[in-house]
Order: C-alpha cells, then structure tokens, then sequence
C-alpha cells in the first residue's frame, strides 16, 4: 500500500492563507508511519463552511498493492 494523494479541505476564516501549514501534521504522520510509501502528492483548499462544522476534512486515494 502505499499514498497517492491528499485532498484536505480547511475551515476558514476570511484571509487566512496558511491551509497548507494545518494539514502538515496529516501528512508528516502518512509519511512518520508508512516510511518512503506514505509521501503523497498534496492539494489544500480553504473552505468557508464544512459539515457539522467540522475544522479539516481529508480525502486520500490509496494504492493497494
């Protein structure tokens, strides 16, 4: 298995720029556990609303060997 790619979404406020720095963590863990099969291509979109008022929501596509 490894990761192909992350799609995260940001709750944000007007102005805020820094979605890519929020989902850092995400992506530092993908890569912390599964090693060289973990680093991924990365897209971070700022979104004024998310459901239930969620703060980040994270999309992966998966290659399963």
């Amino acid at each position: 298995m490894r990761m192909v790619k992350m799609l995260a979404f940001v709750n944000s406020a007007d102005g805020f720029v820094e979605q890519p720095y929020v989902i850092n963590g995400a992506s530092d863990l993908l890569v912390d556990v599964l090693g060289e099969k973990g680093r991924h291509a990365r897209s971070a979109i700022s979104a004024n609303e998310l459901p239930f008022n969620t703060p980040v929501e994270i999309e992966l596509i998966v290659e399963v060997e």
